[in-house]
């Protein structure tokens, strides 16, 4: 789960408590408000119902009136049509309600039942079928329910104890005007039975002391003023007069007739009901007003606890929100840097340090200050410091990289070192054994020497590898393109096994860059020493080359056990992408061809063979081609430029025990016709042993000797040019009695020599100023002897000898030497 989605559900947990409480919270004022509201509705009911008693108590009046015979019928339709507006109006009012408390709909229940009965008690009337007591009864039960519903709303839940008593003070008086107003009927019926009876009578005083006692329990439930707006209403003439007859009325005994006309007593009673619904109508008003500012206290204190907590819940989403954006923003750049630090600027960094002089002198310490902070924005929460952390960390990876690299560059300097040394121990060791070769003329101490002279050009390319590896190369530039088949003749020679080695087709016009002539060569031969190394000792391994488009193609086959594709991937990757370090020393060959080939954009790639063995296939770009004249590719008989520089050669021989010319051992590559490139060992044009080409001792290596810095570590790559501008002109092969004249000179062993070129035909390679830059070359050279076609016949087969035990260990014969490998 990403960490935005944990940081909300971290937020929701305490939010959804916190607005749960606050709910909790809210609930008790929010019902207040919602109970006031209810009750200003039901206050606003009750003033209603008290003109619809009013207005019932002057129907009652005008119906008791008209039954009597003491008012016309008129005044009870216009009070009944009166009854009727009141009625319409409560209906609407009660239709507002949305609770009432229990008290309180039991009457409106009995309300609403009287109201639909209202009509037959008025037909009664008009058609004065019906009592006096019945009518009274009638309405006295439905002005009860009124009254007591405005009892009853002083009953619902959450109404304050003042209200409470306000809306009972209420009720009392509208109690007291219905007293009024009984006494009124009852004075009625009186007058119209011819005078009081003892029940009326008890009547009439009930109606007065339930006036007295309803008027005190309002003076004492309501306010004070109250009493005063009823008190200065009734002080007036109308009520005055009321309180008169009413006085008047009661000092009559049962069954006398009463002092009072009905008319005026009529008028009196009823203009005392009218002032005591005015104060009446006054005190709703004034209850309806506390109501409703009591409502409207609650509203806004719940409103404003209700906004106060949405403002905190939103203020605490919000900083919530806030804080939270910049903290996942803060670790997603932290994430980021991560990234870019893991996947593009560490690599780069590295891939920087891996290449040779990446330190430029600097310590690794300035180097991992050049690297910077990849996390800018830090901070002293935990948040920053994990910022600072990472970039010490990085700080720390880049130093150590540099330390690293550091290391490498001192190691790569050593191997660079012990290799120029080497490499001057060999030239050295070369040169004394030209100046003993030169004089020699034991067979058995020229098999010694020749061995030591391949061996010699072996050593040389190993130094030449640690060269490679150490980051150098040969810092001489041949003047000249070489053929591709020279090239390959060159790389070949500097192998164990050269005469393993077979040319197949060849097409001719393909040279070597003058620039690329020793790094080709050096890649040639490392591929062909594996090739002959992994397979078969009694199989040749075929080498062709042919153009395609603006390259060249060159394939090196061999038959051996092959390479498992997933190894061989391995290695074509490493070939592709040359690591950067010194590498596995069991695979150095793998690394040198890897650095070389990178250097001149050469492909090399490993392929699987049709048959046993792998194929070495290596396309040589355009950079590294040139057009030669014409290449023939070396063949039994034929003469050719063996390196490009002038020096003519004839295809080497295998000779016997005696050194007799043999016959050569055909070789194919990939079913195109090969010869043997050094199968055995010839006799040069001039009488030169044909083993090996000229180039091919350590120190006069030609093309094979590339990978050197030039200062003193590669010698070789002009060693075989200073040995043939060294040599005579060829001469024919020599035979026993052949004139000496056909020789153009012989050494002091009596061996052929053959006729410098000129410096105007020939490029001076390995020389400075035309001289030869080997400490023997300044030496005079005695005067050379003739020796006799036997005494040439032995230095041959010395030099055969000595290949053999230059390719096989001290002691053992090259038979069981085969033998042991094909083991292995």
């Amino acid at each position: 789960m990403k960490i935005n989605r944990r940081l909300v559900l971290l937020v929701t947990a305490p939010l959804t408590v916190a607005v749960t409480f606050s709910v909790l919270a809210l609930a008790p004022a929010t019902n207040q408000a919602l109970q006031a509201n209810r009750l200003t509705e039901m206050v606003d009911v009750a003033a209603a119902a008290g003109d619809l008693t009013h207005q019932l108590q002057r129907e009652r009046a005008a119906a008791t009136a008209s039954v009597s015979k003491q008012g016309p019928l008129d005044a009870f339709q216009t009070s009944s049509s009166a009854t009727d507006k009141s009625i319409a109006a409560f209906n609407s009012k009660i239709g507002q309600l949305s609770e009432v408390p229990g008290s309180a709909q039991a009457a409106l229940v009995r309300i609403k039942r009287f109201m639909d009965e209202l009509p037959a008690l008025r037909a009664q009337v008009r058609s004065g079928s019906s009592t006096i007591s019945a009518l009274a009864f009638g309405y006295r039960i439905v002005i009860a329910d009124l009254n007591g519903y405005r009892d009853g709303i002083a009953q619902a839940d959450g109404v304050d104890a003042d209200i409470a008593d306000r809306i009972r003070a209420a009720a009392a008086l509208s109690e007291a005007a219905e007293h009024t107003a009984q006494q009124q009927v009852t004075v009625m019926r009186a007058q119209a039975a011819g005078g009081f009876t003892i029940a009326s009578q008890r009547t009439f005083d009930a109606s007065r002391l339930g006036y007295t006692e309803s008027t005190g329990a309002m003076f004492g439930l309501g306010p004070g003023e109250w009493r005063t707006w009823l008190e200065r209403t009734l002080s007036g003439p109308k009520a005055l007069e009321a309180r008169r007859l009413e006085d008047k009325i009661g000092r009559t005994g049962t069954s006398k007739d009463i002092d009072v006309t009905p008319q005026a007593w009529q008028k009196a009673s009823g203009d005392r009901q009218t002032l005591l619904r005015s104060v009446e109508k006054r005190i709703d008003e004034s209850i309806f007003a506390t109501v409703s500012k009591e409502r409207t206290r609650l509203m806004w204190t719940a409103g404003a606890e209700v906004a106060l907590v949405l403002l905190t819940l939103v203020g605490a989403v919000i900083v919530a929100v806030r804080l939270g954006r910049v903290m996942i923003r803060r670790l997603r750049d932290l994430r980021n840097a991560a990234h870019e630090v893991a996947h593009t600027g560490l690599p780069a960094v590295m891939n920087e340090l891996s290449r040779p002089g990446a330190l430029s002198g600097s310590t690794p310490e300035q180097v991992a200050e050049r690297s910077g902070n990849p996390v800018r924005t830090t901070g002293g929460d935990e948040i920053g410091e994990v910022g600072e952390a990472f970039n010490a960390v990085h700080h720390e990876a880049v130093r150590l990289a540099a330390q690293q690299a550091r290391v490498h560059e001192q190691f790569a300097e050593t191997l660079v070192r012990v290799a120029r040394r080497g490499a001057q121990l060999t030239s050295v060791m070369v040169s004394e054994l030209d100046t003993v070769q030169r004089d020699e003329a034991d067979p058995e101490r020229m098999q010694t020497l020749f061995a030591l002279d391949h061996l010699a050009i072996r050593m040389e390319r190993n130094t030449n590898n640690l060269l490679v590896l150490g980051g150098y190369g040969n810092a001489r530039v041949r003047s000249a393109n070489i053929g591709c088949s020279t090239v390959i003749v060159a790389a070949a020679q500097q192998i164990e096994r050269f005469d393993r080695v077979s040319l197949g087709v060849i097409e001719s016009g393909i040279g070597i860059a003058a620039r690329a002539v020793h790094d080709v060569a050096h890649i040639l031969a490392e591929l062909l020493d594996n090739a002959t190394r992994f397979s078969p000792p009694d199989l040749q391994v075929g080498v062709a080359v042919w153009r395609l488009w603006d390259r060249a193609v060159v394939q090196i086959v061999d038959e051996g056990v092959g390479i498992p594709a997933e190894r061989r991937a391995l290695h074509n990757a490493a070939l592709r992408e040359p690591q950067a370090g010194i590498g596995d020393v069991r695979s150095m060959g793998l690394h040198v061809v890897a650095r070389l080939s990178a250097r001149h954009g050469i492909v090399v790639e490993l392929r699987d063979s049709s048959g046993p063995g792998t194929i070495a296939e290596v396309t040589l770009p355009a950079n590294v081609l040139a057009e030669m004249p014409q290449e023939t590719a070396p063949v039994q008989g034929a003469r050719g430029d063996a390196r490009g520089d002038g020096v003519r050669y004839e295809t080497p021989r295998p000779v016997t025990a005696h050194g007799q010319p043999g016959r050569r051992q055909p070789g194919n590559v990939g079913g195109r016709p090969a010869r043997p490139v050094g199968a055995g060992v010839g006799v040069r044009e001039g009488g030169a042993p044909a083993g090996v080409p000229e180039y091919s001792r350590p120190g006069d290596g030609g093309a094979a000797s590339g990978g050197a810095d030039g200062r003193g570590g590669a010698y070789g790559a002009g060693r075989a040019t200073d040995a043939r501008e060294r040599a005579t002109a060829p001469a024919p092969h020599p035979v026993h009695d052949e004139p000496v004249s056909r020789i153009a000179g012989v050494s002091s062993s009596g061996l052929p020599l053959r006729q410098r070129n000129t410096p105007q035909q020939w490029p001076t390679l390995g020389k400075r100023g035309g001289t030869d830059q080997r400490s023997g070359a300044a030496a005079p050279r005695p005067s050379p002897r003739r020796r006799d076609s036997r005494q040439v016949s032995d230095v041959l087969a010395a030099y055969a000898q000595g290949i053999n035990r230059s390719t096989n260990p001290r002691g053992r014969s090259a038979t069981d030497d085969d033998t042991e490998r094909t083991k292995k």
